[in-house]
């Protein structure tokens, strides 16, 4: 009994120590497929901050943005499948990408998911000048003349949303396209486009400041950060409801233990209470989904938006 117990805390002793000879190894990059200051790019910060910390290696935070997370995840499908190099992106470059995009430089089988991070809600926002106030308000200018929107690039769930509505209300949309998520809010901001349907963190500093004219937002119930704001269910308009998923992934080749030891890395940081928090300060709701999980639900929202992009005729811009 007290060799199996012996036995037992010398494995407990050493089970962080076989971890480590998993991984990481050797520095780990986090490739963003987006610009900075987007919410993909402020949770692999957090991540790598903490991890950095606990493993006493790098953990280097990258940005390559482009063809709406094409870029970014492409060079991250022709890494080495050691777990050096990490996505962190968005669903839409899985589940939209493929079904607009002719010569994508990757399959999506090419890449494996570690953890479904997060899920957020997107905001209709437009600018002050335009003088919209509500869904209806928007709808009735946009079936007149057409209303300009902006969205974090071509395949993005902004542009997604944008089509949706005017599949929903015959309404004359006319998208463009940017590189990220921040880029698309500065045009909203600055009134270069009437409006924007657009991650919500990034909104809404400018929805309290005044700046942008908040209508709706995407998720299934309101906004902890902004409850005054109604669902576009709400607005009478439940065809647009959509979240976005932010995720990590790998080479699809990376081994399952290092695949494991990530995942298990990955929620624990995010157990913590301070990245928690951090979350929610960004309208962020913990998902945590992981392995055929994770694989599923992208897989239920590739069909789903494959359907609507047949039907609205999306393409790329």
């Amino acid at each position: 009994m007290k060799r199996l117990l012996a036995a037992a805390l010398l494995a407990a002793a050493l089970a962080p120590a076989v971890a480590q000879t998993v991984w990481p190894t050797k520095p780990v990059k986090f490739l963003n497929s987006f610009p900075p200051g987007g919410p993909s790019d402020l949770i692999a910060r957090s991540i790598a901050d903490v991890l950095a910390n606990q493993f006493k290696q790098p953990f280097i935070v990258e940005n390559k943005p482009g063809a709406s997370g094409n870029i970014g995840s492409d060079a991250v499908a022709k890494a080495a499948p050691d777990g050096s190099t990490v996505l962190f992106g968005i669903d839409s470059t899985f589940t939209v990408n493929p079904h607009i995009y002719k010569g994508m430089p990757f399959k999506p089988a090419d890449l494996r998911p570690v953890l479904v991070i997060a899920s957020s809600g997107l905001l209709v926002g437009v600018h002050p000048s335009t003088g919209f106030r509500t869904m209806q308000d928007l709808v009735a200018a946009a079936k007149v003349k057409s209303v300009t929107f902006s969205s974090a690039g071509s395949g993005s769930p902004g542009h997604l949303a944008a089509e949706l509505l005017t599949e929903a209300t015959g309404a004359k949309i006319t998208h463009v396209p940017y590189k990220g998520n921040t880029p698309a809010v500065t045009a909203v901001l600055s009134g270069e486009v009437d409006a924007g349907v657009l991650a919500t963190p990034g909104m809404l500093p400018h929805v309290k400041a005044g700046k942008i004219t908040p209508l709706a937002v995407t998720s299934r119930t309101r906004s902890t950060l902004a409850p005054g704001i109604p669902t576009v269910a709400e607005a009478g308009l439940p065809q647009l409801e959509q979240e976005v998923l932010y995720l990590a992934m790998v080479p699809a080749a990376t081994p399952e233990p290092v695949v494991q030891a990530m995942q298990k890395a990955m929620a624990d940081a995010l157990a913590r209470p301070d990245l928690r928090a951090r979350l929610e300060g960004l309208d962020l709701h913990y998902e945590g989904l992981a392995g055929a999980a994770a694989g599923k639900r992208l897989a239920e929202l590739s069909d789903r938006y494959g359907k609507v992009i047949r039907v609205t005729g999306m393409k790329v811009e």
